[in-house]
């Protein structure tokens, strides 16, 4: 990463390129410079939906981790101690994935600044398997290891479909707050910060986003996520945004709706 010109109390993205923990179909990995380089294509501009020009904020691209190659664990503990150095400067981050099994090591790094977090999880699955194929770390699994550990005060979950029995029984032990797709209001219950949001591009319904590994039809709209945007207010400290497969995609369709999202999540931060 380049930390150069870095200010404190500046807002920063950073890229992790991993899928070794997806369960189904690999692919995410490529995410963060696919998002890069439509961001950059020039098919869009850098004007926020509130009419904020990014060109014009500050904000700075670090580039992508360069993780090293060891077991689930070991990398797990590599992203957090890379994110904590970055935190101790005071910066505000959004963070491209990769798998979803990304968030827990943020998230710990977070947990270490930020005392009572409160997290926000936009998706089609719940992501609390005590395991899944055997790994502790999977993509399926990020928020039980989180809350297990304690990392978060609260747990607000949005836009899940079919979770499976193991998955609700997860939700109950740890008191997860759970809004089905089928549900959906369009309203947000009260977050106080500070406040994680965790984006996966799956809880979106397919026919807005195919590049994603597991299609879960039934899901939300672009504008109902935008709109969930929108009623986040106050101490936004960190996100990210998970699960592009651009090897599913087609003409960039959901990497041009996760630009679309890290444009808006980045000034949230900001």
């Amino acid at each position: 990463m380049n930390l150069d010109s870095l200010a404190q109390n500046s807002v920063a993205v950073i890229g992790v390129p991993l899928d070794a923990n997806s369960s189904f179909l690999r692919g995410s990995a490529l995410a963060p410079a696919k998002i890069r380089q439509v961001l950059h294509s020039g098919s869009s501009n850098w004007f926020l939906e509130d009419g904020r020009d990014l060109q014009e904020a500050d904000w700075k691209d670090l580039g992508d981790l360069e993780l090293p190659e060891t077991d689930p664990q070991g990398v797990a503990e590599f992203i957090t101690a890379q994110v904590n150095g970055l935190l101790w400067r005071g910066v505000r981050l959004l963070t491209l994935g990769g798998d979803h099994s990304i968030t827990f090591p943020l998230v710990r790094a977070f947990a270490a600044h930020h005392s009572r977090l409160t997290i926000l999880h936009i998706d089609a699955h719940s992501d609390l398997y005590e395991e899944f194929d055997a790994n502790f770390y999977s993509h399926a699994s990020p928020f039980a290891r989180i809350m297990e550990a304690g990392l978060a005060k609260r747990l607000v979950q949005v836009g899940l479909r079919t979770p499976s029995r193991h998955e609700r029984e997860q939700a109950r032990r740890f008191g997860v707050e759970q809004i089905l797709a089928k549900d959906w209001q369009g309203v947000l219950p009260r977050l106080e910060g500070p406040l994680y949001l965790s984006l996966d591009l799956d809880a979106l319904d397919p026919a807005y986003a195919p590049g994603v590994s597991h299609h879960e039809p039934g899901g939300l709209g672009v504008r109902e996520v935008l709109r969930i945007l929108e009623q986040v207010r106050g101490s936004l400290v960190g996100a990210d945004l998970v699960e592009l497969n651009p090897t599913r995609d087609h003409a960039d369709m959901t990497a041009a709706v996760a630009a679309k999202f890290y444009k808006e999540l980045l000034g949230k931060l900001l």
